[in-house]
């Protein structure tokens, strides 16, 4: 177990069988929480169950029990989690209290989805189920995935419901547990899986950001009744392979932690099925109406890495160049400046990345993932087994890919198709393997 051919080896997956959305994320007396859908019996999708893992740093995870298991409602979707410090739920001081989908038309008798509580007072070591649930009841459609969070000016709960197509509403609770509907939002050719959090800007103001399933967001403000938003949709997840993203509630220091689900992964003949991606930090810069989220790997990623010690500066020519370097974990930054018309390859463990100067895009597996400027990029890059994560400008543009390597001899190699371009400022760290003993 955790040493399978295709087990990632510093990305979060469970221990066996199907998982999916991160859910119920919350950080709470030194704990980071990752709850997840997951099928407890088979590697396909079905029966969903909240699976539940615990770390220390957001590097190392620990599966431990499940957390919610289907009842009368329902299969456990998707949800979020909180800390209820103020009791007002009046379940207790510090109870972790989570809120998820009841799917209730996968019972007998079909019954709607509806949203249900859950609380735990032991920090998330057991769960108890609201013996009153549903706490809203509902809506339209298969409406789901109840992200809720604190908003301390007007001290009440606000949750962010998905409901159809790509409409979204808000709700608001003084308790956490009887809600009343404030606000319809509409997030443009995206569904499911709301976020909804502030970041301050580089005016160090403080905005808000709502968030869809596939990776697109509004930005704008909220006075805890109405989202007003201050600018057209914006796309943060280019890559074909990253969905359903959750922030985690309860964050030290103010920080803004996010994770996802990467889709879409294969992992042939393995116990296990599916990967989330690795955590970064979420920023806002810009100001005015003039607004990009960045992402960018967490801090803690250098407790597991350590620098190969390559250093280039030079032309990248038609012959091909291997890095070297050898494995197949790493965490790689490197600048690339290139005439427009310029085409670069680099071969990551046989499978090609195209930098494309003249179509301003970087390629991988059939998806183009847009550059932010011409002439210079500065990339960074996290391979595992069977993932990919792109990082351009700072973390303006970011991208997931799952991938299995093609055959190869040396894990990175660029080579030059045609125009001029030079490699500048490489940095390649070696990243260890977290499961080298069994969590």
């Amino acid at each position: 177990m955790y040493d399978e051919v295709h087990r990632p080896r510093f990305h979060f997956s469970a221990r066996q069988n199907w998982h999916n959305d991160p859910n119920g994320l919350v950080y709470h007396e030194g704990r980071w929480h990752l709850f997840f859908q997951h099928n407890p019996e088979a590697t396909v999708w079905g029966n969903m169950t909240w699976g539940h893992a615990v770390s220390d740093d957001l590097v190392h995870w620990h599966q431990v029990e499940h957390a919610l298991h289907p009842d009368d409602h329902g299969t456990m979707f998707s949800g979020s989690a909180v800390v209820d410090e103020l009791n007002t739920s009046n379940l207790g001081h510090e109870t972790l209290l989570a809120f998820y989908t009841a799917a209730g038309n996968h019972v007998e008798p079909p019954k709607p989805y509806t949203q249900c509580l859950a609380y735990s007072a032991d920090s998330g070591d057991t769960w108890l189920k609201f013996d009153e649930n549903p706490i809203v009841p509902w809506i339209e459609a298969h409406n789901r995935d109840p992200k809720v969070i604190w908003h301390s000016p007007t001290r009440s709960w606000i949750m962010a419901l998905y409901l159809a197509d790509d409409r979204y509403c808000l709700l608001r609770s003084t308790d956490a547990k009887r809600w009343e509907q404030i606000q319809r939002i509409s997030l443009e050719h995206d569904s499911e899986c709301p976020d909804f959090f502030p970041l301050s800007d580089d005016a160090g103001i403080e905005r808000w950001v709502f968030w869809g399933g596939s990776g697109r967001y509004l930005i704008g403000d909220f006075d805890g009744t109405v989202f007003s938003p201050c600018s057209e949709v914006q796309t943060c997840e280019y890559g074909s392979n990253g969905y359903a993203a959750q922030t985690w509630s309860n964050a030290p220091k103010e920080r803004c932690i996010q994770i996802s689900w990467m889709s879409g992964g294969r992992y042939p003949e393995m116990p296990f099925n599916q990967q989330m991606s690795f955590p970064v930090e979420l920023s806002l810069r810009g100001s005015t109406d003039n607004w990009t989220l960045c992402r960018w790997p967490v801090k803690e990623i250098e407790l597991i890495t350590a620098s190969l010690d390559v250093s280039v500066s030079a032309s990248i020519e038609k012959e091909a160049w291997p890095v070297p370097v050898a494995g197949e974990l790493f965490d790689m930054t490197f600048e690339l400046s290139a005439e427009i018309g310029s085409k670069v390859v680099m071969t990551i463990r046989g499978v090609p990345m195209t930098f494309d100067f003249e179509q301003g895009t970087v390629n991988f597996r059939d998806c183009e993932v847009p550059m932010t400027g011409t002439g210079l990029l500065s990339v960074r890059l996290l391979i595992d087994r069977t993932s990919v994560e792109l990082f351009l400008d700072g973390g303006k543009v970011s991208a997931s890919f799952c991938y299995l390597p093609d055959a190869h001899i040396d894990p990175l190699v660029f080579r030059l198709i045609s125009g001029n371009a030079n490699l500048d400022r490489v940095q390649v760290n070696r990243v260890d393997d977290v499961w080298r003993v069994v969590r």
